[in-house]
């Protein structure tokens, strides 16, 4: 819902605002566009981790998720990297202050993610992970999957509609 809403204000900004993007706000789609492949490669091995967990494979779900963490940490920096080199500020105009809260909101829950993939990797080291009870796995697949298909939305947003 956090997420609609800002993607609301977003359109909402963007119908009542007669330039949008402001003129001179410039990004980056390339550098975001490789972000995105981070995060859909993340989201396939996050899938290879689920299911070689709901067979037992714990090394094998363990290095996919390491892997996707990886992937994740990697798409965190490209993130950083672009809000480095905006050449517009979170308090110059709506536009700024919108893209940095829909990028920043969505940055919190990718580094969320992180600390549950590495909490779930941990998790599949405890004698208590069999077969059966793998639903903790199952949980951040679910929520990892949210925070790609999130992103996917706000790349068209922000970096393709424009």
């Amino acid at each position: 819902m956090v997420f609609a809403a800002l993607l609301a204000a977003y359109y909402y900004l963007r119908g009542m605002t007669a330039t949008w993007p402001p003129a001179g706000a410039e990004l980056d789609p390339v550098s975001m566009g490789i972000g995105t492949a981070l995060l859909a490669a993340g989201s396939v091995t996050m899938t290879i981790a689920q299911s070689a967990a709901t067979r037992g494979g714990r090394r094998t779900a363990r290095a996919m998720l390491a892997f996707t963490i990886v992937l994740a940490v990697a798409f965190l920096g490209l993130e950083w990297s672009d809000w480095a080199h905006a050449n517009f500020a979170v308090n110059g105009s709506a536009y700024g202050t919108i893209y940095y809260v829909l990028t920043g909101t969505h940055f919190a829950h990718v580094f969320a993610g992180v600390v549950l993939l590495a909490a779930v990797s941990i998790f599949l080291r405890m004698p208590a992970f069999t077969r059966d009870h793998h639903a903790a796995v199952e949980a951040v697949a679910y929520y990892w999957h949210f925070v790609f298909v999130v992103w996917l939305a706000l790349y068209a947003t922000i970096f393709l509609i424009r």
